[in-house]
């Protein structure tokens, strides 16, 4: 069915999109960003992945909640905590941004009329 790979493949884009978009929301941009990016493209391709094959198989069922469906709805939901725990990660351990004008500041006192 041409038809139904059409829709597979654009629900695979929108669920892309729509992954890494919840994710930047959920577990902020900037850490987003710092996650190297072969994990970005293992987890979020992997995710919206998931979404398909858990749609086909509710398609392809009898039910539209079957065994096959909660497996994927499962693996869903592990690769989702996994980039929730990437991002944790890197909150903890990514580079951090410091500013050095919270620091302490010297400066020299001069005095006009002290003795050489």
């Amino acid at each position: 069915m041409p038809i139904l790979r059409l829709a597979y493949t654009t629900l695979y884009l929108l669920a892309l999109l729509a992954v890494f978009e919840m994710w930047s929301q959920v577990g902020g941009q900037t850490h987003l960003d710092l996650i190297p990016w072969y994990l970005k493209l293992v987890l979020g391709a992997g995710a919206a992945g998931a979404i398909v094959k858990a749609t086909a198989a509710a398609v392809a069922g009898e039910k539209a909640w079957n065994v096959q469906t909660l497996r994927w709805a499962a693996i869903l939901v592990i690769l989702l905590g996994c980039c929730g725990l990437a991002s944790y990660f890197e909150h903890l351990y990514g580079e951090q941004d410091e500013d050095d004008s919270g620091g302490t500041v010297s400066s020299a006192v001069f005095r006009p009329n002290a003795p050489s």
